[in-house]
């Protein structure tokens, strides 16, 4: 240490390095990492106010003397508190051998450190929701907490402990390189996302866009321990990051704990190698060509295009737009109206540097993929001549990116992430300089890229074909964001919403309840939000078990076909609708239920429940929309006969459902399912219109900004006079505990990853203390995400499964006192009976041993603490509600229930878990490809 005389005899050279310090955070901030400060200086510096650098529309900019940048996105809407650290490394930064390893190092940071030895569960008690992502340039690491001064320090000190602290140990590497392995083999299950795979690695010749960022199977497996900890101290630094606070925070209190957190932390000596390999011009077009077992053809191509910050990219994105949506996309008129495919997108991602736009067919096995190459290449390439893009094309684009934008500008959670993104795209304010390009737009600027860009030499399918004259189709490199940004200031900031208590007992004192209109009840919250939002849930019941036989098809494609139209909009003009009105509408039917789910603002809720109006009083039921449709399912219904994620599931709750095939509570198998709508007639889902829907039953939730009694009278008109002329009874839906237990398996061949699924049924009303226990119970034992018993054993210790879980969910009639159990995990085909025999052992243990003292009293707070920021959201508040009117109850229920875990004791939870879980009573089955690989000697 230094003493105080030591220090006042050199004040001079102290406040130079100090400069000299704040100077490197300043180069840090325009792409620098020059080193002038050491550590010794870092730790002498002023650790007094980080230094502001911009704002942005309510979004401050700061860096701290070490180089660590800071955004501050304060909402008091919600009562949660996002922390989002962003590692600006990706699989763009892996070198020889080293594909996977910011995903793999990604998992690594979820080990601990020794501060926090155990990273899942001390989130998992606090209630957080928290996951880390690995991209092409960022790695993220974020949760959202209850907001509140200690949650706030608490988070930024457990992200700049691991920062530089995380435990890369060989021991947890051995397990958690199976677990990445497990997700690597998840996706090879799924043909398309091989496919994609495929296109990308020939896209680009030297570019690491090309590769995966799941990485190489052989990398992944082989990569040794000292070479991922190289990698880590590489890149986890504190001038390679920006944190991002989001939610309901004190902006001084922030500034000052992100400064204790992360402003003393050492920067090395050895500044960060930037990438600088650049993709060379394209000369010709290429082929990849994927043959393995499936039911559905895909064909796809990619196209080279700049990168997120050039001034192309908005166009380039309003240009898969145009290309890829439903129903206006050229690329669906041209080839899914006409049968050539039964679905098609179109997706453009934004990276730092120039990266692709891919576009995916499926294309049913009746038809012909060649044609439907040739149609693709056609669309994308050789029709903007003959029919150049329209104005309406471009209106539309813009304003469904626009709307996207604005629905995801309520929920600050999200601005935190997709602002990291930009971030790791160059600057976290090409978020708002997109939206104004977005906004100027022109049908030039659209038509010129795809001129530019959609071009044969720059095509990934095809053949190589020697030409007489070259052509070389060359993309700007990432422009100057320096000049791009100097000056940018933005607009006003989003209207903020009102400080909301998200306690049962509270919210209840806001809520209206009453009887909207025949057997129809609301329950409505009014309340200040974020940018205006609403939220709205409305569920029509419908039908009997009786009268609703024979017509499951008719029912299943009711709500759907109710959203393609109505009398005077075709669905090309009702999704024009729900662009200009900023609504994300979902409406679909299931047994005895007509569900709508609508997300707006206040200023167009009017409108939007117009139109709603017009969707129940006079849907459209065009012939042509149900024939696409009918092949939409049945192509999906076909890919998935060899799914192991859809066929294990599919047979437990065949099981578990032992009812006669003409009643409507029974399973079908996909071939029956198929079957079914196959015989499905457009005069059976008018005649289900006609005489099933009405007012006789139903609920209504609106959670947001709206004026209440405008907006039940706007309902009321609607629903009023709204007779069905079938009555409604429910479908009963019991227990069925006597079921016994069982394993099937399914063999699924060329699948590289297996599906363990299971459950069984309780007797057991969810009113009764017994299931407050038993959900606690289930929490520690596999319940509560990363940190449970069987994660902590099949994944973290024995590394068999990227995901393992099991559940207690109570039915949503609380008539039925049902309770079910399931437990599922993925893994390879090798390890199933490992896996079974593991998920035993601990579940035995739990059962033998019970839960300890301070495992109930962490997972009663980590329980209830994600609870409450479930409630922080409206569209889950909304579905609460509609399930509260729906079985006559207020959130004092939810109260009590809160309550009654609070009250469970060890006592409790052992008496539960031990009467209800019944390992030899499970329901099993799983799926995979086990012909092809010997199962390893237990």
């Amino acid at each position: 240490m230094q003493t105080q005389r030591e220090m006042a005899v050199e004040p001079a050279r102290f406040e130079n390095k100090v400069l000299s310090c704040w100077l490197g955070a300043l180069l840090v901030t325009l792409g620098f990492h020059l080193n002038l400060c050491s550590a010794d200086d870092t730790a002498k510096k002023d650790s007094s106010v980080p230094l502001k650098l911009h704002e942005v529309e309510g979004i401050s900019e700061y860096v701290l003397p070490n180089g660590v940048k800071v955004l501050l996105f304060p909402d008091e809407s919600k009562e949660v508190v996002t922390v989002n650290m962003t590692v600006f490394v990706g699989s763009r930064h892996e070198g020889y051998g080293e594909a996977g390893m910011a995903h793999l190092l990604e998992h690594m940071l979820f080990k601990g450190t020794p501060t926090h030895p155990e990273v899942p569960k001390v989130l998992q008690d606090r209630g957080a929701r928290f996951n880390g992502t690995t991209w092409m340039d960022r790695t993220n690491y974020y949760e959202t907490l209850p907001a509140s001064e200690d949650n706030l320090e608490f988070a930024l000190n457990l992200e700049a402990d691991r920062l530089l602290n995380s435990n890369v140990k060989g021991e947890d590497l051995e397990s958690e390189m199976t677990v990445v392995r497990n997700e690597f083999e998840r996706g090879e299950n799924s043909p398309m996302r091989v496919l994609m795979q495929r296109i990308e690695s020939a896209a680009f010749d030297w570019h690491n866009y090309g590769k995966s960022t799941i990485g190489n199977r052989s990398d992944i497996e082989r990569v040794p321990v000292v070479k991922l900890r190289q990698f880590y101290r590489k890149y986890y630094r504190p001038d390679n990051v920006m944190v991002i606070i989001a939610g309901n925070f004190e902006v001084d209190h922030a500034l000052a704990s992100v400064n204790k957190a992360f402003g003393s932390l050492p920067v090395p000596e050895t500044p960060i190698d930037e990438t600088y390999t650049v993709e060379p011009p394209k000369d010709g077009e290429r082929t990849v060509v994927l043959r393995r077992v499936g039911e559905v053809q895909v064909v796809g191509a990619a196209y080279h295009i700049p990168a997120g910050s050039h001034p192309d990219f908005a166009a380039v994105k309003a240009l898969a737009n145009i290309l890829g949506d439903e129903p206006s996309g050229r690329l669906y008129k041209g080839m899914v109206e006409t049968e050539i495919a039964s679905g098609v997108f179109t997706m453009a991602s934004g990276f730092r540097e120039p990266g692709l736009m891919m576009t995916m067919a499926n294309v049913p096995d009746d038809q012909s993929i060649e044609q439907a190459r040739a149609k693709l290449i056609e669309l994308m390439e050789n029709d903007w001549e003959q029919n150049p893009i329209t104005e309406q094309e471009v209106e539309r684009a813009k304003q469904q990116m626009l709307k996207a934008r604005e629905l995801e500008s309520a929920n600050t959670d999200k601005i935190a992430v997709a602002l990291s993104d930009w971030a790791a795209q160059g600057d976290w304010r090409l978020y708002f300089l997109y939206r104004d390009a977005v906004e100027a737009l022109t049908v030039e600027q659209v038509q010129s890229v795809a001129d530019r860009y959609l071009q044969r030499n720059n095509r990934t399918v095809g053949l190589f074909i020697p030409s007489e004259e070259s052509e070389r189709i060359s993309v700007p490199e990432s422009p100057d964001l320096t000049t791009l940004l100097k000056d940018y200031k933005g607009r006003e900031a989003v209207a903020a919403g009102e400080r909301f208590d998200p306690d049962p007992i509270a919210i209840e004192e806001r809520v209206q309840r009453g009887n909207l209109v025949g057997g129809i009840d609301y329950a409505v919250l009014p309340k200040k939000t974020r940018g205006g939002s609403v939220s709205v849930l409305m569920a029509l019941r419908f039908g009997s078990p009786d009268s609703i036989k024979g017509k499951l098809g008719a029912v299943e494609l009711l709500g759907l076909m109710m959203a393609r139209g109505t009398e005077d909009l075709d669905y090309q003009q009702l999704q024009d609708e729900w662009t200009r009105l900023r609504a994300e509408v979902q409406i679909y039917t299931v047994k005895g239920v007509l569900q709508v789910q609508v997300q707006t603002k206040e200023e167009f809720l009017p409108e939007v429940i117009e139109l709603l109006g017009k969707i129940f009083k006079s849907p459209r039921f065009e012939a042509s929309e149900l024939e696409v449709m009918r092949r939409q399912v049945i192509t999906s219904l076909e890919g998935s006969k060899t799914e192991p994620n859809a066929l294990a599931p599919r047979r437990v709750q065949r099981m578990l459902s032992p009812y006669d095939k003409d009643d409507v509570r029974y399973v079908m198998t996909i071939e029956e399912e198929i079957a079914m709508y196959e015989e499905t007639t457009l005069e059976q889902i008018r005649e289900l219109h006609a005489n099933y829907l009405g007012n006789q039953a139903g609920q209504l939730a609106v959670v947001g900004n709206f004026e209440v009694d405008s907006t039940l009278d706007q309902f009321r008109a609607i629903l009023d006079g709204w007779e069905a002329k079938q009555p409604f009874e429910r479908i009963v839906s019991p227990a069925h505990p006597e079921i016994p237990g069982a394993l099937v398996t399914i063999e699924t061949p060329d699948k590289s990853n297996a599906l363990l699924y299971s459950g069984q049924q309780y007797k057991l009303a969810d009113s009764n203390a017994e299931y407050a226990s038993l959900v606690l119970g289930n929490f520690i034992l596999g319940g509560g995400s990363l940190s449970s018993r069987l994660a902590n054993r099949v994944r973290q210790q024995e590394g068999l499964s990227y995901g393992v879980r099991s559940g207690v969910t109570a039915a949503n009639f609380a008539e039925d006192e049902k309770v079910s159990f399931t437990l599922y995990a993925i893994t390879n085909p090798a390890n199933k009976d490992k896996l079974i025999r593991v998920i035993r052992e601990e579940v035995n243990r739990v059962l033998d041993e019970g839960v300890t003292t301070e495992e109930l009293e962490q997972a009663k707070g980590a329980y209830l603490q994600a609870e409450r920021i479930g409630r922080t959201g409206d569209s889950k508040l909304a579905s609460m509600l509609v399930k509260s009117v729906m079985n006559d109850r207020t959130l004092e229920f939810v109260s009590q229930y809160e309550a009654q875990i609070q009250a469970a004791t060890v006592e409790s939870v052992n008496a539960a878990l031990r009467k209800y879980v019944d390992l030899d009573g499970l329901v099993m089955a799983v799926a995979g490809d086990f012909a092809a690989v010997e199962q390893p000697a237990e």
